[in-house]
C-alpha cells in the first residue's frame, strides 16, 4: 500500500499544531485550524530534444488560521519550533482582531463530523521523484527525436508534483495527505510553403505517479507516431468557412469548455459575488438554483473530490471537510453548487462538499474547483456511432485558445485538431475554427452523450482564482458529445488577415 513519506511524518507535525492551537484557545479563538505542508515541485522543458530548463522547487511551511470575534484573522510561519507556531497563532488573533473593527458579516462555519487521525494518500504506482533526473529527461529526447525526424522543432516538458499536507483544528479534526500528479506535453511544429503550424500530445495531466508516462493511463508512443502525418495533414488543410455547423467534440476539448462555463460559473462565492475581481461572477445566480435551465435534458454535471486520478482529489480539504461527489446539474437544471463550510452555512446548505483549497503554506483557503465533470449516458453510444448522426459538421480535439466574458456567459473556443463531417463520415481536417455561443445556448443543443468508453478525465494544473493569485489543478471528466447549430468563426477572418 501507498505510505506517506517517512521524512514528512517526522517533521515536529503534532507538536507544532498543539503550540498554535492552545495559543488560539487561550487567545479566545472560537475556531482555529493548523496547516502544514511541504510542496515539491519539478519542471524539465527540453527544446529539440536537448535540455533548455530544469527547475526543481521544495515549499515548506505552516498557517494558522482563527475565527476571533466572528472576523478571519491567518498568518504563516517557516520556524518548526512549538514557540513560534505559538507566535504565528498570536499573529493571526491580531490579524482578527484589527478586522474586526471594519467586518460587518461575522463568519460561521457549517458543522462537520470530527475526523481525529485520519490520513489518506493518491492512486499512483510510482513516486516521480525516485526516478533519476536522468532517466526523465532521457525519455523525453527520445520522444522528441523520433518527432523531430519528421517535423521542424519539438518542445517537450514534464511538470511533476508532490503535495503533503497536516492539517488539526480545535474541533479534533486531524488530517494526513500525500498526493502526486504530473503532466507530460510534447509540441510538434513544422513549417510548409507559406504557413507554420504546430500540434501537441491530447495527453491530459493526470493524478498519477512516473508510470503514467511508461504505460499505464495512457499510450504516449502511439499518440507520437500519429503527430507528423496529422500535422501534414493539419498544414494543407483547408480554410473554414464560417456559419453553423452540427459538432462533435471529443473530451480532450470539451473539458475546458466545462471548466470555464460550469466549473467556474457554479462556485458559490462567485455566484453570490464574493469572488469578482478576478475573472468576474457567475450569470448563475443563487436565485436560480432548481430553476435555472442550463443545458438539454441528457445534461448531468458532477463535483467530485474523490474521482480516482483526479487533480482535485483528495481526502480531505483544507477545513476539515471529507470530500464527496456531488450533483450540479441534473437532466440539465441547475440543482447544486461547490461550497466551502462558510458559503455552505451561509446560504443554507447545511455541509461543505469539501472545496476549500489552499495552494501553498503561505495562503489562506479560498473556495476551489472540484473535479466538475459531465457524466457519460451508461449505454451511449461511441463517438463514431455520435459522428455518424451529422450530416454537415465538425469533429474536435484537443485545447487551444480560449475566451469568456466576466459572468462566464459568452465565450469562444479554439482546439487542436479539427476535421469536417460529411454524411456521417469525417472528411480531411479543416484550419482557423472556433466556436461562439452563450452557455446556456451551447449547452442547450447538446443532442447526446457518448458512452462510458468515451469518457476521458481531462484537466490543469494551473487553475487561477483569488487575490493574492492562487493556483489550483483539476481535471474535468466527460464522454465525447453532439451539439445542433453552433456558430463556427473562421479565426483568420476574425483577426483580419483576410
Amino acid at each position: 500500500m501507498r505510505q506517506i513519506d517517512s521524512d514528512f511524518l517526522a517533521l515536529p507535525l503534532r507538536r507544532l499544531a498543539d503550540a498554535a492551537l492552545q495559543r488560539a484557545r487561550d487567545l479566545g479563538a472560537e475556531h482555529a485550524d493548523f496547516r502544514l505542508e511541504r510542496i515539491r515541485a519539478e519542471t524539465l522543458r527540453l527544446h529539440d530534444a536537448r535540455l533548455e530548463g530544469a527547475r526543481d522547487a521544495d515549499d515548506l511551511g505552516y498557517a494558522v488560521r482563527v475565527v476571533k470575534n466572528g472576523t478571519w484573522g491567518f498568518a504563516a510561519g517557516i520556524d518548526l519550533t512549538p514557540d513560534a507556531a505559538a507566535r504565528v497563532a498570536e499573529q493571526a488573533i491580531e490579524v482578527a482582531t484589527v478586522a474586526a473593527t471594519v467586518n460587518r458579516e461575522p463568519i460561521e462555519l457549517a458543522p462537520e463530523p470530527v475526523y481525529p487521525d485520519a490520513t489518506w494518500v493518491s492512486s499512483y504506482e510510482i513516486d516521480p521523484f525516485t526516478v533519476p533526473l536522468a532517466d526523465k529527461i532521457a525519455l523525453l529526447a527520445d520522444w522528441s527525436a523520433g518527432l523531430l525526424a519528421h517535423v521542424d522543432h519539438v518542445q517537450a516538458s514534464l511538470m511533476q508534483v508532490k503535495e503533503q499536507k497536516f492539517y488539526s483544528d480545535t474541533a479534533g479534526t486531524t488530517t494526513t495527505q500525500q498526493r502526486v500528479r504530473v503532466h507530460p506535453s510534447l509540441t510538434a511544429m513544422k513549417a510548409a510553403d507559406d504557413r507554420f503550424d504546430e500540434m501537441r500530445t491530447l495527453a491530459p495531466p493526470a493524478g498519477r505517479g512516473y508510470e503514467y508516462l511508461t504505460g499505464t493511463g495512457w499510450d504516449f508512443p502511439a499518440e507520437l507516431e500519429r503527430i507528423p502525418e496529422l500535422l501534414d495533414e493539419k498544414l494543407k488543410a483547408p480554410s473554414v468557412e464560417a456559419g453553423e455547423y452540427d459538432l462533435v467534440i471529443a473530451p480532450s476539448n470539451l473539458w475546458l469548455t466545462i471548466h470555464e462555463s460550469i466549473g467556474h460559473a457554479t462556485e458559490l462565492d462567485r455566484a453570490l459575488g464574493y469572488e469578482a475581481a478576478y475573472a468576474g461572477t457567475s450569470f448563475a445566480t443563487f436565485d436560480k438554483l432548481n430553476d435555472l435551465v442550463y443545458g438539454s435534458p441528457v445534461m448531468n454535471v458532477t463535483g467530485d473530490r474523490t474521482a480516482e486520478h483526479g487533480l482535485a482529489t483528495i481526502g480531505y480539504d483544507d477545513e476539515g471537510v471529507a470530500t464527496r461527489e456531488f450533483d450540479i446539474i441534473s437532466e440539465g437544471v441547475l440543482v447544486g453548487f461547490q461550497l466551502d463550510r462558510r458559503m455552505a452555512l451561509l446560504k443554507g446548505f447545511g455541509r461543505s462538499n469539501g472545496c476549500a483549497f489552499a495552494d501553498s503554506p503561505g495562503h489562506m483557503p479560498i473556495q476551489r474547483m472540484a473535479n466538475v465533470s459531465l457524466r457519460p449516458d451508461p449505454a451511449g453510444p461511441s463517438t463514431e456511432e455520435l459522428i455518424s448522426r451529422v450530416d454537415r459538421g465538425i469533429y474536435i480535439e484537443g485545447d487551444k485558445s480560449w475566451s469568456i466574458d466576466m459572468q462566464r456567459y459568452n465565450f469562444q473556443f479554439t482546439g487542436q485538431r479539427f476535421y469536417r463531417i460529411t454524411g456521417g463520415r469525417l472528411d480531411g481536417q479543416l484550419r482557423d475554427v472556433a466556436y461562439q455561443a452563450t452557455t446556456t445556448d451551447f449547452w442547450r443543443s447538446m443532442e447526446a452523450v457518448g458512452g462510458p468508453q468515451t469518457y476521458v478525465l481531462g484537466g490543469a494544473f494551473n487553475c487561477g482564482k483569488g487575490q493574492p493569485s492562487q493556483i489550483a489543478p483539476v481535471s474535468h471528466g466527460c464522454p465525447s458529445a453532439l451539439f445542433r447549430g453552433v456558430r463556427i468563426l473562421n479565426t483568420v477572418q476574425e483577426g483580419g488577415n483576410r
